[in-house]
């Protein structure tokens, strides 16, 4: 497997895993990131238990620099998207979980 997980690689390896077709396995994991996004959309907090937190959080307007001509620059307030990690997944990444 290469360095990075895609989409595709996890809906191969979800029908793998729960040995359903790949068909069901994609409508599963877009099922479940459209409700992640739609949530999020709606301004609500998604939180998977020891995976970790997703939410939208508000940033304030600022001035920032052009990196080409250097000119200042008016950059508008807006919202990002922040995900705090779980315990379970930070232990499980260090090498402390499961």
């Amino acid at each position: 497997m290469a360095n990075t997980l895609t989409k595709t690689d996890l809906i191969a390896k979800v029908a793998k895993d729960v040995e359903i077709k790949k068909d069901d396995a994609s409508a599963i994991v877009g099922a479940v990131l459209d409700a992640i996004v739609e949530a999020l959309k709606a301004g609500e907090k998604v939180t998977l238990t020891g995976f970790g937190t997703f939410e939208v959080r508000k940033t304030a307007a600022r001035v920032g620099t052009n990196p080409r001509t250097k000119e200042k620059i008016q950059i508008p307030a807006g919202k990002r998207v922040s995900f705090s990690v779980g315990t379970q997944l930070r232990e499980a990444v260090s090498g402390k979980g499961k």
